[in-house]
């Protein structure tokens, strides 16, 4: 019989593509399947048809110099295994022209793979033909350890190339837009570059390409390699306010040019990234990686630098705060949840699981984080690994507040809710916040005036301001058997608007009381101290026995414009009693809603691919100056690439707007999204966004 000629092998990209839901990796050279099912390749043969009963073919799968070969058997699609198969489906062979289904087993590794196809000759293997694969982990297939139940879930924390991330403060959410970028062109290179670059790569590949079927070891290579810390890690952290060397933290919109201009430089880490920045970078990689992940942010962070769940605040008498501690609380912090099966923790442990990529502590040597199960965090099983202390530390912490003068404590006070007052997420296929809180602390009742956790945030718009059952300001208060101290925000505070809020004082005793009014703002970022005192007055207060006091203030946009930007107001009040020198502290930090941009499209319900679309950007000022900047818009699967305009000089309360000119390249709900840079003493981004569904032509 003469021998079988294999002229090519047909990958069938396009049917794998949809096979194995990786149809939006369309762009990337090299055939993207997943994990646990199987794909198909077709080959061309030349001369005679294949024979099932005399013509044998096998298949080498290499991953680096692992390799594993396989015969292709002549039968039905086999029962799940541990192990690689080749087979012909007897039912749908083609003798011209016939496929083989190549079935990775669910617990196959991650990565790069080439194989190869050899016919038995004459006794000895030829090979015919040779290609290249990307293999991916399955959240579809049962038998993976990253299977998750649902389709909208799926959708939502594999598939979906936009979300937001939520920032500011517990009592007044933004949601910021982001765009995950995982289906750009040379995206899915970085990311499995991002394995090979890794420091368990390069010291033992073989190893590291063995552990690569674990979501569990991937997840923490990827933590590590997000910051470049102790690697040739994707960003740097900075934290300081000079970012002349790089690009400033909140000028990222998505983490596509991220990637990319790491991969690009050689694997040198790209400057700067802030807790946001590396969370959302990391997202893109497990959803990349077939690994559902989900950005968290917890809002009033604990970072307890001595292990004793107890962050210490100090405040002279005048209310001002003092960077006197080493721990610290961030106003928010972001990581990541990823989902997968713990058969090292056992099954009580499964389901999602923390992950923080930002370089805070060191964990087994390293810096990176987790992954630690939110199970173990809410029920404190600091007895299992990894890392479950210090992520309990974020979120259960006490505060310990207290006013000193000349080293001398004259007051403390303890809060035991401040700590992670809000976790939250963006709801599955909604750009909404989903409180889950409850999923990492035991709550018996609701924090105090916490707003907004579960409103609906508008397409092109930030979380609503101050919504609220009861009031819509946020309190803090502070009691003695002398006298009981509230300070409370009248309203969520909005840039241009002046900052209203009302101290009540309430005498508890049968004697009159002369008390000196001390107030303080001081301006401070995310995660930092406070910075000087920017505005201040101070007063006298005439309490009668008994008596409650209402006391009224406010801060007018002049006071504050020039100096909080995109940053915090740290708050205080002190009360303090002339007879008894007793003192009374109330603080709230809390941040400024920005103004927002408003996008619309005019065909919005009619978006269809490949057709030019035309969608609009406004903006009016709300500032008491004049304002001009860079405005710049992006959407994945939108638009290629960035488009940039310049912004000229705008009056208070003027408006301008720009047409942007758009055509889909992608089908599915897509985000456009609009920043514009405003040219002022502090660095200050106002954005928009805008949910848009693109149909089929």
């Amino acid at each position: 019989m003469t021998a079988l000629n294999i002229q090519y092998v047909n990958l069938e990209k396009s049917e794998n593509l949809h096979r194995h839901r990786t149809q939006d990796f369309s762009s990337s050279r090299t055939l993207v399947v997943r994990r646990g099912d199987p794909f198909r390749v077709s080959l061309q043969l030349a001369g005679r048809p294949f024979n099932p009963t005399a013509d044998k073919l096998r298949i080498k799968v290499m991953l680096g110099r692992l390799y594993v070969l396989m015969p292709v058997a002549y039968s039905k699609k086999p029962a799940p295994s541990p192990r690689w198969r080749a087979y012909f489906d007897p039912e749908s062979l083609d003798l011209h022209n016939p496929s083989i289904f190549i079935l990775p087993p669910a617990s196959a590794s991650v990565g790069f793979y080439r194989f190869r196809l050899s016919v038995l000759n004459g006794g000895r293997w030829k090979t015919n033909a040779q290609a290249r694969f990307a293999l991916l982990c399955n959240p579809w297939c049962s038998e993976d350890t990253v299977f998750i139940p649902f389709e909208d879930q799926r959708e939502e924390f594999v598939l979906s190339d936009s979300g937001l991330l939520f920032m500011g403060t517990a009592m007044n959410p933004v949601a910021r837009p982001w765009s995950f970028d995982q289906y750009e062109p040379g995206v899915l290179e970085a990311c499995m570059n991002l394995l090979q670059v890794s420091p368990q790569h390069q010291k033992n590949s073989r190893r590291d390409y063995l552990k690569r079927n674990n979501p569990v070891y991937v997840g923490r290579v990827v933590s590590a390699m997000i910051n470049s810390e102790d690697d040739r890690g994707v960003l740097k952290g900075n934290w300081s306010s000079d970012f002349k060397q790089g690009v400033h933290p909140s000028a990222w919109t998505g983490s596509g040019d991220i990637l990319k201009m790491w991969a690009n430089s050689g694997y040198s880490p790209v400057k700067y990234g802030q807790c946001w920045v590396f969370a959302a970078v990391m997202c893109t990689v497990m959803r990349v990686l077939g690994i559902p992940c989900r950005v968290i942010t917890n809002f009033n962070s604990a970072h307890d630098t001595n292990a004793n769940l107890v962050i210490e605040e100090y405040y002279n008498e005048m209310g001002q705060k003092l960077k006197l501690s080493a721990d610290s609380i961030w106003n928010f912090h972001v990581w990541v949840e990823c989902w997968m099966t713990r058969r090292d923790l056992g099954q009580d442990m499964d389901g999602w699981q923390v992950l923080d990529p930002t370089p805070q502590e060191r964990s087994g040597g390293v810096y990176c984080c987790g992954p630690a199960p939110v199970k173990a965090v809410r029920d404190r099983r600091i007895d299992l690994i990894y890392d479950i202390p210090f992520v309990y530390a974020e979120v259960n912490a006490d505060v310990h507040m207290m006013i000193v003068r000349d080293g001398r404590v004259l007051k403390r006070d303890k809060d035991t809710e401040r700590v992670g007052a809000l976790i939250c997420t963006k709801a599955i296929g909604f750009p909404q916040l989903q409180n889950i809180t409850r999923d990492y602390r035991h709550i018996q009742s609701p924090t105090l005036s916490i707003r907004s956790r579960n409103s609906a945030v508008s397409n092109d718009s930030t979380l609503p301001r101050g919504s609220s059952e009861s009031s819509s300001g946020s309190s803090s208060e502070s009691s003695s058997e002398g006298v009981v101290l509230l300070l409370t925000l009248d309203k969520a505070p909005v840039a241009g608007e002046p900052i209203r809020f009302t101290v009540h004082a309430v005498n508890k005793q049968n004697v009159a009381k002369t008390m000196k009014v001390h107030f303080n703002a001081q301006a401070k970022e995310y995660n930092h101290s406070p910075l000087d005192t920017f505005w201040e007055t101070h007063g006298v207060l005439q309490l009668a026995p008994l008596e409650a006091k209402v006391v009224k203030q406010h801060i007018l946009p002049a006071q504050y414009e020039d100096v909080v930007g995109d940053n915090m107001i740290n708050l205080a009040v002190v009360l303090e009693d002339t007879a008894t020198q007793e003192r009374f502290l109330c603080s709230e930090e809390f941040n400024i809603a920005s103004p927002q941009l408003k996008i619309e499209i005019a065909q919005e319900k009619s978006v269809v691919f490949n057709e030019e679309q035309v969608a609009t950007v406004s903006f009016t000022n709300p500032y008491s100056h004049p304002v001009s900047g860079a405005l710049t818009v992006a959407g994945a699967g939108l638009i290629q690439g960035k488009v940039q305009f310049r912004m000229a000089s705008l009056s208070p309360g003027g408006r301008a707007q720009q047409n942007i000119t758009f055509t889909p390249g992608m089908l599915g709900t897509k985000m456009l999204q609009a920043n514009l840079e405003l040219q002022s003493v502090n660095f200050t981004t106002i954005r928009g966004f805008k949910m848009v569904f693109v149909h089929r032509a």
